[in-house]
């Protein structure tokens, strides 16, 4: 079957189903939202109980990552990031579902070579090159200056 270039196309757009775009920014800015002002009253509370500001952030943040990498071993997560795509994906809670998710979906093969080898298989070129960018402006940054 010899189909020309511009047939195809339009062969594509008729299987390609139509994006709802502002419907899926709605949803992405809501979930995203809450979720970020969830961790504001997180903030909040930690700091009404006296933790100092430095304790504060790093409570939130570890309360976001158990908090969502509990919803995905309960196999809920992939829900919540259908419905408000890059609102989910997006915050710390996103990073906390990519290392859980292949963690939990390669448990099968043993500790070692299935949660620890495949742990950071969607998260892991995240943290190294995340990493590595900060060193070269961080070093940018200190012979500029």
């Amino acid at each position: 079957m010899n189909v020309s270039k511009k047939e195809y196309e339009v062969m594509v757009k008729k299987a390609s189903p139509n994006s709802r775009l502002a419907a899926n920014c709605a949803r992405a800015f809501v979930v995203g939202g809450a979720i970020c002002a969830f961790g504001q009253m997180l903030y909040a509370i930690f700091g009404a109980l006296g933790a100092s500001r430095d304790m504060q952030g790093m409570l939130v943040a570890v309360t976001l990552i158990f908090l969502a990498a509990l919803v995905t071993g309960l196999g809920k997560y992939d829900d919540l990031v259908k419905f408000a795509g890059a609102g989910a994906s997006v915050p710390i809670t996103g990073f906390a579902n990519a290392v859980a998710a292949p963690a939990i979906e390669f448990k099968k093969e043993g500790y070692i070579m299935g949660v620890g080898a495949k742990m950071f298989l969607i998260a892991g070129p995240v943290i190294v090159y995340g990493t590595l960018a900060s060193m070269v402006v961080g070093l940018i940054y200190y012979f500029v200056r």
